[in-house]
């Protein structure tokens, strides 16, 4: 009898310094020779930026879920509405200095239309 495991996928988080270093702290990070999980958003940071680093996030193979923070969600906002994949799942979270509007959350959104509510 010979067993394998599969080994677990990583959460990807795209957010503002604080976020970020929460979840590193919390030992979510993962860095290897050529890439991490995780983008540091900071004011000069260029939108080509988070979107390239949300586009390689949803096609590793390695990443189960992705978090990002609802205010630079809401930047690339045109990107996170062409995305269908169910894995990696996409969740929006708060920050620090921006709370959590499910209003602005296109999964909310997505079930409160599902639910036969105002989307």
């Amino acid at each position: 009898q010979h067993a394998t495991m599969d080994v677990g996928k990583l959460i990807a988080i795209i957010g503002d310094e604080d976020t970020i270093t929460g979840f590193l702290l919390a030992g979510v990070g993962h860095r290897t020779a050529d890439a991490t999980n995780f983008l540091i958003v900071k004011a000069d940071t260029k939108l080509v930026e988070v979107e390239e680093a949300f586009t390689k996030f949803s096609q590793r193979d390695d990443v189960g879920i992705i978090l990002i923070t609802q205010h630079v969600a809401n930047d690339i906002r045109h990107v996170l509405k062409d995305y269908n994949q169910t894995i990696p799942t996409v969740l929006e979270i708060p920050s620090k200095e921006h709370p959590y509007d499910p209003e602005q959350d296109y999964i909310m959104q997505r079930v409160n239309m599902f639910l036969g509510g105002q989307g």
